[in-house]
């Protein structure tokens, strides 16, 4: 069977993709970001997951306000990088996993979340800064990401936007859902997005560092008290863009300690808390939080 063995958490800040393009990553300014990667990228090779779950929003280039769905899963067997207004960034094309991502949907579906199943988008740097920040500067000419990635793409620009706790619920049927899989693949599920920032308004540079880490506190040791923050907490706490955050639960929901039986409810038994394998925090990065966790299944 398949199995989560982990969960990343990360920023997705384009800026960091652009600096990186253009090999400033070792400018003093942007070294303190990317230093705070260098193990996770060892990491990441030394765990060589099967599939990448990457949880992410788009940011108007996959989809528009004329279409705006709230959970959309990739089920392609490739993504094109999209053109931001810039051109595409310079990394390799996404490959997919139809075949896992399919059997997501319908389980999922089947435990009553909707979902927008698609099957031709591009992906902006919402999914491929948290790759380049994991993986390191690739050629898109020689190199590929080190696996194949399923795109979630969650809405958190347009209100209405998913709940805490009905992003935290659909991690956890997603768990269900890879392990009902019959192939023996190792899983990591990645929630991004965050941490605390505004673009806009009079509140633009907002960064709430003491708020952060008390999400990341609290991610760790209590997820489900976490998922009922209301929306209104994060706005005001965390700013106008802070609401991504809720992608973070995500990925949480889908951890061991919180998991689902396979007829839907409570596993009955209390599983050992995640182990915190790698943190990071650091202020700022083009006038936003950049935050970083790793969680291993204990």
């Amino acid at each position: 069977m398949a199995r989560i063995t982990a969960s990343v958490y990360t920023s997705h800040v384009p800026a960091i993709g652009a600096a990186l393009d253009l090999g400033k990553d070792h400018e003093p300014y942007w070294q303190k970001v990317f230093a705070g990667y260098e193990f996770s990228r060892q990491w990441l090779k030394a765990s060589k997951p099967d599939v990448i779950f990457l949880v992410y929003n788009d940011h108007a280039n996959a989809f528009s306000l004329e279409l705006i769905p709230t959970f959309a899963i990739g089920t392609a067997a490739a993504y094109a990088i999209a053109d931001e207004g810039w051109g595409p960034r310079p990394v390799p094309e996404v490959k997919g996993h139809p075949e896992l991502a399919s059997h997501i949907a319908h389980s999922v579906i089947q435990d009553d979340f909707d979902l927008t199943i698609v099957n031709r988008m591009d992906v902006d740097h919402g999914l491929t800064v948290p790759l380049s920040l994991m993986c390191g500067r690739l050629d898109p000419a020689r190199d590929a990401w080190p696996c194949p990635v399923i795109p979630f793409a969650v809405n958190v620009v347009q209100y209405p936007v998913p709940s805490g706790r009905r992003c935290f619920e659909l991690g956890r049927a997603i768990r269900k859902a890879v392990e009902s899989y019959d192939q023996p693949l190792n899983v990591q599920v990645w929630g991004t997005g965050g941490m605390s920032h505004q673009l806009q308004g009079p509140r633009a540079g907002l960064i709430n560092a003491a708020w952060d880490n008390r999400f990341l506190d609290r991610l760790v040791a209590e997820p489900a008290a976490l998922a009922a923050t209301p929306h209104i907490e994060y706005v005001r706490e965390a700013g106008s863009e802070g609401i991504e955050l809720v992608m973070w639960l995500i990925a949480r929901g889908a951890m061991s300690d919180v998991a689902l039986s396979a007829a839907g409810g409570a596993t009955g038994t209390q599983a050992r808390a995640p182990r915190v394998v790698h943190r990071f925090y650091h202020v700022p990065a083009s006038n936003t939080a950049v935050g970083h966790l790793i969680l291993e299944s204990a």
